[in-house]
């Protein structure tokens, strides 16, 4: 099968340190079977310490009712995932099912099977609209929408109070000032993750708060002035000195650690982070806000993850489409996602969950989410490059010329 270098640049780019939680070296395509039953490979991405254990309970409640059906789980560490699936792929040993978050360059390569093939009409049918666009390139459905999360800023109460700051800023001009406080109280202001984890989102939360932002499926635009107005204020923060050292090199994860531990005034956090607060430092006073941006305008960073299926040697499409409809059955896929605090992507899921209120301030800020462009073929060419440069920002690149240099990759120069 071709092999597209425009996800392949991407991958090759990422942080190549081995984390993984759980490997378990597949056959991919072999059809391999245990005992009769027919194999699948399910390789996922690792969300917390539990999403192993989780899995590993899902699994075991389907074998239990599907005898015929044997489920090989490799759970891999974000920072890692990319690079495994691009080996995988190179060797022809690809996953049957990966949950990743980008997947039209697979889809553009011929590699995956149509969402209607691997689900039934029903299932299909309860992904909310929008989620289902998402995930979709030119009117097919490819990515199966996992799980969504939006970002808003999680702020240190007792920080803002030392500081003598009364509520949260709105725009960037208020965050500066308020910055400012915070560092003179002796308080590092900000967290800003740069490092390989998920250096695309942060950049992100200033590339569409300067009303620009990555582009759409059909042409990305890194480089627009506005873009680089948000480079520009990035640089700006890091050079005053309001975020952690070295922001270049820090990985969202840890730095989320930092701010529940109560050692830092702002950071940006995800639904998720509410339960780790519950479960790390209850007693931190803290608030959330919408993200601050240049004018005020409410916006928030929405993300979703996806599952897909390769097409392999022997056709699994039936075991896979019964595996894939258990998981999204109601009780089941719920459960999965309040265990890791994250927002439905199904009509069902939405109603168990509505009622939650530790999600209920994200699902306020939906309405204004704007979404990585995930089906342009190119975006994971261009999330690798942002990944691997833009902590350049911190040792004093020209904002305009680094920005030119990721689109360049993005477009495959």
């Amino acid at each position: 099968m071709k092999k597209s270098l425009r996800w392949g640049a991407a991958v090759a780019t990422a942080a190549v340190a081995t984390m993984t939680l759980a490997s378990c070296g597949f056959s991919g395509g072999s059809g391999g079977s245990s005992g009769g039953a027919q194999s699948l490979d399910l390789m996922v991405a690792s969300y917390s310490d539990n999403t192993k254990a989780e899995w590993q309970q899902i699994i075991k409640d389907f074998e239990a009712k599907n005898s015929d059906i044997k489920v090989n789980l490799d759970v891999e560490s974000w920072t890692d995932i990319n690079n495994v699936i691009k080996t995988r792929i190179q060797a022809q040993k690809q996953p049957d099912i990966l949950n990743i978050d980008a997947f039209a360059g697979f889809a553009s390569d011929d590699l995956l099977y149509p969402a209607k093939d691997i689900v039934s009409a029903s299932t299909l049918n309860d992904f909310q609209d929008a989620f289902k666009k998402n995930a979709s390139i030119d009117g097919t459905q490819y990515g199966l929408p996992f799980i969504a999360s939006a970002r808003a800023l999680f702020y240190n109460k007792d920080d803002f109070a030392k500081a003598g700051i009364s509520a949260p800023p709105k725009t960037w001009a208020e965050f500066e000032e308020d910055a400012a406080k915070l560092k003179a109280a002796g308080v590092t202001a900000y967290g800003m993750p740069l490092g390989s984890e998920e250096a695309q989102a942060e950049t992100a939360i200033w590339f569409y708060g300067a009303g620009g932002g990555y582009g759409d499926a059909k042409k990305l635009t890194i480089d627009s002035p506005e873009n680089v107005e948000g480079a520009t204020e990035m640089q700006k923060i890091i050079d005053q000195g309001y975020t952690e050292p070295n922001p270049g090199s820090t990985n969202r994860t840890p730095l989320l650690n930092v701010f529940i531990q109560g050692q830092l005034g702002m950071q940006v956090g995800l639904p998720p982070t509410v339960g780790q607060l519950k479960d790390k430092n209850p007693s931190l006073q803290y608030g959330i806000a919408p993200i601050p941006t240049k004018d005020g305008s409410p916006f928030t960073l929405g993300v979703a993850d996806h599952l897909m299926a390769f097409k392999n040697k022997t056709d699994k499409t039936e075991s896979i489409k019964k595996f894939l409809d258990y998981f999204y059955s109601k009780d089941v896929y719920t459960k999965w996602v309040k265990a890791e605090g994250f927002l439905p992507t199904t009509k069902s899921g939405a109603d168990v969950m509505g009622s939650d209120e530790t999600i209920k301030p994200f699902l306020d800020l939906l309405p204004n989410a704007k979404f990585y462009p995930s089906t342009n073929p190119n975006w994971s060419a261009a999330q690798g490059a942002i990944q691997s440069q833009i902590g350049q920002l911190g040792q004093g690149a020209k904002p305009e010329d680094l920005l030119k240099s990721i689109q360049a990759k993005a477009d495959g120069q």
